[in-house]
């Protein structure tokens, strides 16, 4: 904000217009003023005091802080030497006669209209041309053309964002306007141009921008992208905690790919996981991979206290006590406890209750082949009896007599029916809404079925007697299977209890709990109240005690399916300052991800964008493209995308050198990057309108100086003493 005492010292007549422009864009000063006048009267005195009001009603009034006087802020800068000596040298602080005379003569006074115009118009066209005829009809010629370049620039987006979502490849081999075989995008431009008259015209007539070539391709994806991370910037902006979820992978040319993912509350509750992108860290260890994360989460958080989680998976690099990527981030961030993602822990119990990896592929294999057993028998007979490749008839000979072995079906038997129980787990981990009080009533279900299957051990063996099986030598008694699988089951409910029991900062998933409040109601849980009171010190113990006494009292409160749902109800029905302290930690609760299933899910994305035909694709349009596709549903959601990635400024290089410039009558504001790199970034800024513009040309290191800058449409064109014609 100016100040009035450096611009009475400065004369404003003669200093530049890029600090004219300065002066004019900071505005007037309003500081709150000390001014008191006492008025006695013969029965009582009179204290009129300054009220900050005057700046609102007046626009022109401007104050000093150091000599506690107000000013007139026009004068100051245009009217230094007029007569009125008192709103420009002096300054006014007579508040007796300020409203009823001073203000009032001050406003009808020549010099003050005159000073408030030249304010208004400073920057602007000459008054001559704007009165013109000839000036109002190049606007709106100018606005028709601005008009119809949008319409261009809004279709151009439409297909990039088609071919995004359904993780098409925009360009292809021959992309030449005769080409017999275009890529995606400019088929859906041919496609279009013949049921679209004005862009079918632009195609063929324009000789500035088309919008084709892949260079405007990566800008618009760098545009959409920015657009993308900072609707998710925002919405975190709004949230009060979040996690972080990061895995990682090889893509198809053996580049490392670490995905990185935000899991956060919307402001109505909902509970979202998006995708941040993927980004290639300098190495594979433990601080590579950690300074990666931090440098992404410092883009978005404004606060190292709003990080209340952090998950990966169980590698040694990740999830090492010492020295891996959860302690160092922890280092950081004091309140960023680290989950091991739930799947993961699952897949390692089935390692070791069956001695292998029974992903869920594998699982789809044993239900199969045993709904399948009889067909399968009798498909391998077939094979038997008529091929004639001795090979053939080898291995089919050997999976016929596997199939009918008995020790084999009984296996099938058992693994049949308990997999089904963890499918419907895995798939319940798999769901983005998961939370640690829905993950718990799962694990019980769980628990209990699998106890089921374990009593129910004697007749899934008479259902395996019931095929036939050729005399062999016996490796085990019918006691001894049956022992070992209900050992197997064993296995399953133990460590589903060790590796999913809740320590430390998820003991708060216990206390909001449904199925336990009746328990709760009598035998309040100290010791979990008390280990989530150490997680988060931060909460008032006395009022979360109380609000939980609460819950556990009431029968209606006894239906909750999950945190996410109470918490819903809560800010539906605007309970959240009776139920402040179960609001902040029902937030805790459902912000923190059980599994980093939702990074997973990118890789398949991943796989699909970056195929073996294009694995040249650069990082920043892998990750435009992977958002477009991922994040297509908040795309949908915000309203005027297109309108924002056209506006987009994504060009922040600096350092500028700035200079103002009077171009065809019109004065512009320059900023030139000296180009020590091969991008060149142009920056060019309207007084009276704001245009941001990008310029992205290899200019081999040579400094752009501008020689002449004229209008094409809406479209800027700069001509460079070096020759290069650059379209911006």
């Amino acid at each position: 904000m100016n100040s009035v005492q450096q611009i009475l010292q400065c004369n404003f007549s003669t200093i530049s217009l890029e600090k004219k422009m300065e002066m004019k864009n900071k505005g007037r000063p309003t500081p709150n003023l000390n001014i008191k006048q006492i008025t006695k009267c013969k029965t009582r005195d009179y204290v009129r005091q300054f009220k900050n009001d005057i700046y609102k009603t007046h626009d022109w009034i401007c104050g000093c802080s150091e000599t506690n006087r107000l000013y007139c802020f026009p004068c100051l800068l245009f009217g230094q030497k007029s007569n009125d000596a008192a709103w420009v040298k002096n300054g006014i602080n007579d508040l007796i006669h300020l409203l009823t005379s001073k203000i009032k003569t001050h406003e009808k006074s020549m010099t003050h209209i005159n000073s408030q115009l030249n304010l208004k118009l400073l920057g602007k066209q000459d008054i001559r041309q704007q009165l013109s005829s000839a000036y109002r009809l190049n606007i709106k010629q100018y606005n028709e053309k601005i008009s119809r370049n949008r319409y261009i620039l809004n279709k151009i987006i439409n297909y990039i964002k088609f071919c995004g979502a359904f993780k098409l490849a925009l360009r292809g081999h021959d992309e030449k306007s005769n080409s017999e075989n275009p890529g995606v995008f400019r088929g859906l431009i041919n496609f279009s141009s013949e049921l679209d008259s004005v862009l079918k015209c632009h195609i063929e007539n324009s000789s500035v921008f088309k919008g084709l070539s892949k260079l405007i391709q990566n800008d618009l994806l760098e545009c959409c992208l920015v657009v993308c991370q900072q609707r998710i910037k925002n919405e975190i902006t709004q949230a009060e905690y979040i996690s972080v979820m990061a895995d990682e992978t090889t893509d198809v040319s053996a580049q490392f790919q670490l995905s990185i993912i935000f899991r956060y509350l919307l402001s109505d509750g909902t509970l979202v996981e998006r995708f941040w992108g993927f980004f290639n860290p300098t190495g594979h260890d433990a601080k590579s991979l950690s300074e990666c994360i931090i440098f992404n989460l410092e883009k978005v958080l404004e606060s190292p206290d709003m990080l209340i989680c952090q998950s990966y998976d169980g590698a040694n690099v990740m999830s090492g006590r010492l020295n891996g990527v959860q302690k160092i981030i922890n280092n950081s961030y004091k309140n960023a406890h680290f989950i091991h993602c739930y799947a993961h822990q699952l897949n390692l119990i089935l390692i070791q209750a069956t001695s292998q990896n029974l992903r869920s592929g594998l699982r789809r294999i044993v239900n199969t082949v045993c709904e399948n057993l009889e067909s399968l028998i009798e498909c391998m007979k077939e094979i038997e009896s008529t091929f004639n490749q001795t090979i053939a008839i080898n291995q089919a000979g050997a999976l016929h007599w596997m199939l009918n072995d008995d020790r084999f079906i009984f296996w099938l038997r058992v693994f049949h029916s308990l997999m089904p129980h963890v499918d419907i787990l895995y798939n319940q981990l798999q769901k983005q809404t998961m939370d640690p009080v829905e993950l718990s009533k799962s694990i019980f279900r769980f628990e209990e079925n699998i106890l089921k299957e374990r009593q129910n051990i004697d007749n899934i063996f008479e259902t395996s007697q019931n095929y036939p099986t050729k005399k062999r030598r016996q490796d085990g008694t019918i006691e001894t299977r049956k022992i070992a699988a209900k050992e197997v089951c064993d296995i399953f409910i133990v460590n589903v209890k060790e590796r999913f029991d809740y320590k430390n900062h998820l003991n708060a998933s216990y206390l909001y709990l449904s199925t336990k409040f009746p328990m709760h109601e009598n035998n309040f849980p100290s010791d979990h109240f008390n280990k989530t009171i150490e997680a988060y010190p931060f909460l008032d113990v006395t009022k979360l005690k109380t609000e939980l006494q609460l819950f556990y009292k009431r029968t209606d409160f006894r239906d909750i399916s999950s945190s996410v749902h109470l918490l819903k109800f809560i800010i539906e029905n605007n309970l959240t300052l009776i139920f402040s302290e179960s609001y902040k930690l029902l937030k805790i609760i459902s912000t923190i991800p059980m599994t980093t299933a939702e990074a997973e899910r990118s890789f398949s994305t991943l796989k699909r964008i970056k195929t073996f035909l294009r694995n040249s694709m650069t990082e920043d349009r892998l990750t435009a493209l992977a958002m477009l596709s991922i994040e297509k549903r908040m795309i949908d959601n915000i309203p005027n995308f297109n309108e924002e990635v056209i506006a987009c400024d994504c060009g922040n290089i600096g350092p500028f050198t700035y200079n103002y410039m009077t171009i065809d009558n019109k004065i512009w504001q320059v900023a030139i990057l000296k180009s020590k790199v091969d991008i060149a970034l142009i920056e060019v800024k309207s007084t009276s309108k704001l245009l941001k513009i990008t310029c992205r040309r290899n200019l081999k290191h040579t400094p752009v100086n501008i020689t002449a800058m004229y209008e094409a449409a809406s479209f800027i064109i700069v001509s460079t003493n070096t020759g290069n014609r650059i379209l911006i």
